[in-house]
């Protein structure tokens, strides 16, 4: 059938399977092109691995050192006129690329907060593998099942107080202000339960208790701080708090593992999450502008390229004093933000296009979803069923 995006919200109901091959392609073969680190993980599991972050990080694993990947999805397959998710396709995608050049990518599809994912990835952990050395959880789900059967659900709020600031409609391109009310301490609990640390920390105990992870594993967790006008939403919000206990659980997991857990505070890009923010996605048009304006933006690839070259494992791991890996360095440049806050109290839905590159926002959202790629042709009948090699339907 012929495939077109149908947008809803912030997210696209539909995908394009031949736009994700394309767009996974073109991030391996920027992988490729990249000068690599002499050392590396060899097996890595990618917790969260089919789109953004996840499956950036999947890539420049595999392509920059010739790893191993194991990855675990939530996603839906095509059915009837229905397409699959983005997610799908793109680990379709990577499978088919990764066993062309040779390298070893099977992936689990399932809630990985339960414990039944994770007995079939520590069985093919144990099958395939024998042991991973590097573990990558890069989850943004906005509910979650605890061990106990409870199920918790995130809230996008304040704490303490209301905020009001900027905020952009996507659809009808004008700037308006939102006021953003606190959570209650119950919704705080359960952003944290969804959120938090505690699903990470239960991945690596049951790797550990099944000896499948390496003595010396690097495992990393992907957050995010920002700027001070994002602050109440994010950094200090609900979010922030689930972020803050994300941050304590690396400490704990190194302390009580051995195993070195490291957060990595990634740079403000279009995500599924980052759209359903209220005021993030302004400031990120606003971001998106000035960045490319000095030649530092990046997106997923780039970042997670850099990061496993130049931060973890470079020479030394670099972190910040904080012990966290700084992503985002080029977003929170002086520079960078100063021209960022000038732009932000100036911008009305009069001189939106002179001030945020609301194009290139559309652009990194409509390609989530495979559209929007060069050398597609989408008025071309696509066949929108597609297997995962290694995924039972």
């Amino acid at each position: 059938m012929v495939i077109k995006p149908k947008v809803r919200g912030f997210i696209c109901t539909t995908a394009h399977p031949e736009g994700c091959k394309a767009a996974v392609k073109a991030q391996i073969d920027y992988v490729k092109a990249q000068p690599h680190s002499e050392k590396g993980p060899k097996k890595v599991l990618i917790i969260g691995a089919s789109m953004g972050y996840g499956l950036a990080s999947r890539i420049s694993a595999a392509y920059s050192y010739g790893a191993a990947t194991l990855g675990v999805i939530f996603d839906r397959a095509a059915a009837g006129s229905r397409t699959a998710t983005s997610g799908w396709y793109n680990t379709a995608a990577f499978e088919e690329f990764a066993a062309a050049d040779g390298l070893y990518a099977k992936t689990v599809n399932g809630d990985a907060n339960s414990k039944e994912v994770k007995d079939k990835v520590i069985e093919m952990i144990k099958s395939d593998l024998g042991k991973v050395d590097c573990v990558v959880y890069s989850l943004a789900a906005p509910r979650r099942t605890a061990p106990d059967g409870t199920v918790y659900s995130s809230v996008l709020k304040t704490v303490g107080e209301s905020y009001t600031n900027k905020t952009i409609n996507l659809k009808d391109k004008t700037v308006s202000d939102i006021t953003v009310e606190p959570a209650t301490e119950e919704e705080i609990r359960a952003t944290v339960k969804v959120m938090g640390g505690e699903d990470w920390k239960l991945w690596i105990e049951a790797l550990k208790a099944e000896n499948v992870i390496e003595d010396d594993a690097v495992t990393v967790a992907y957050s995010y701080i920002g700027p001070k006008i994002t602050h109440p939403m994010y950094a200090d919000g609900s979010i922030g708090k689930a972020k803050d206990d994300l941050f304590a659980a690396s400490k704990e997991i190194t302390e009580k593992n051995g195993i070195k857990a490291y957060i990595s505070v990634n740079k403000a890009l279009v995500t599924q999450s980052s759209a359903a923010i209220p005021i993030v996605p302004l400031y990120i048009s606003i971001l998106y502008k000035v960045m490319k304006e000095h030649g530092v933006h990046e997106g997923c690839i780039e970042q997670m390229n850099r990061m496993f070259n130049q931060k973890i494992y470079s020479e030394s791991v670099i972190t910040d004093e904080e012990g966290r890996i700084r992503m985002d360095d080029l977003e929170m440049q002086e520079e960078i933000q100063s021209e960022v806050d000038k732009l932000w109290a100036e911008i009305s839905t009069e001189n939106l296009s002179d001030h945020a590159d609301l194009d290139g926002y559309w652009e990194d959202f409509y390609k989530l979803f495979g559209f929007g790629i060069d050398g597609v042709d989408y008025d071309a009948d696509t066949d929108q069923n597609v297997r995962i090699p290694s995924v039972e339907e």
